[in-house]
């Protein structure tokens, strides 16, 4: 058993090596088990995303049927700790050692299921109920892995997921909008008289923009939330959120600078950007330890 969970553990770290993008590297700062622990979440999160987007040209019916046995398989190996995936062992024995909540893992399933169900938002309230799912759930996870000293804790998290979310809709506005998706609500569009066509068109006006310095306001505020999280959870876990943090907020103001080039191409951080932010985390905690 024990070798199996070794191997499992393994297995997740090279899922994490080679998809988890801009969380590998804020990872890295973690204590080890709590980084062999996040590449197991991921692990399954990551396996819960790829059910849903897989480029191959199935039905949404038989994506649902698919997510429905994953959604199963969960359920037993939660219930009875027998698995029949690579995945469960680790994340099994992770959520024992942090006592995470199952109901997150059925809850970020019912998000990803979303996107089988719907492509447009009227509101952001109704958005926000998909970027809790998917993204918020996220975090949620992530603070009982770091360990948190208040249940002040849970807002910030929450906070920091929708931060997030927001952040990757702005980035993969073209993607999306490829695949029939449109995350921006209708009601900013309606708002800054920008039309679904438009962003099929990939049109950059004066109201292209101003719809895009909203949602970047909209998502600078759920940062500003988020921020205050680092105080709260354990210190040898604190590095890993302010570089997190750093990471998203960093691509998000990048996106902004670049809001000419949203329909050209998909913005990111290079990897010297990426370590940059990382490394200031790792300096800004070694002063907040010593002062």
């Amino acid at each position: 058993m024990k070798d199996k969970l070794l191997q499992s553990y393994r297995y997740c770290k090279k899922i994490a090596r080679k998809k988890a993008g801009n969380f590998y590297y804020a990872f890295l700062l973690l204590p080890k088990q709590k980084r062999s622990s996040l590449y197991a979440v991921y692990s399954f999160m990551r396996r819960c995303d790829d059910l849903v987007d897989d480029p191959s040209k199935v039905s949404l019916e038989q994506k649902k049927e698919v997510l429905n046995q994953w959604r199963e398989m969960t359920k037993k190996a939660f219930e009875t700790g027998n698995f029949e995936h690579p995945i469960f062992p680790a994340l099994l024995d992770s959520i024992q050692r942090f006592s995470i909540p199952h109901s997150y893992f059925f809850e970020l399933m019912n998000g990803v299921e979303m996107d089988l169900e719907k492509n447009r938002y009227d509101k952001f309230e109704d958005l926000y109920q998909y970027c809790y799912r998917v993204a918020s759930i996220v975090g949620l996870v992530c603070i009982h892995i770091f360990g948190f000293k208040d249940k002040k804790a849970l807002e910030y998290a929450e906070s920091v997921g929708i931060a997030f979310q927001l952040t990757n809709i702005l980035r993969d506005i073209r993607e999306d909008e490829r695949l029939g998706r449109i995350y921006i609500p209708l009601e900013d569009l309606k708002r800054f008289r920008c039309s679904e066509s438009s962003l099929k068109e990939g049109i950059v006006d004066e109201r292209f923009r101003k719809l895009l310095h909203f949602e970047f306001e909209r998502a600078r505020d759920y940062y500003a939330q988020g921020e205050k999280l680092s105080a709260l959870i354990n210190q040898d876990s604190q590095r890993a959120l302010m570089a997190l943090i750093g990471i998203y907020k960093g691509l998000l103001e990048k996106i902004n600078r670049q809001e000419n080039q949203v329909f050209e191409k998909r913005i990111h951080l290079s990897l010297f950007e990426k370590l940059k932010i990382v490394f200031k985390a790792w300096r800004k905690s070694e002063f907040i330890e010593a002062a």
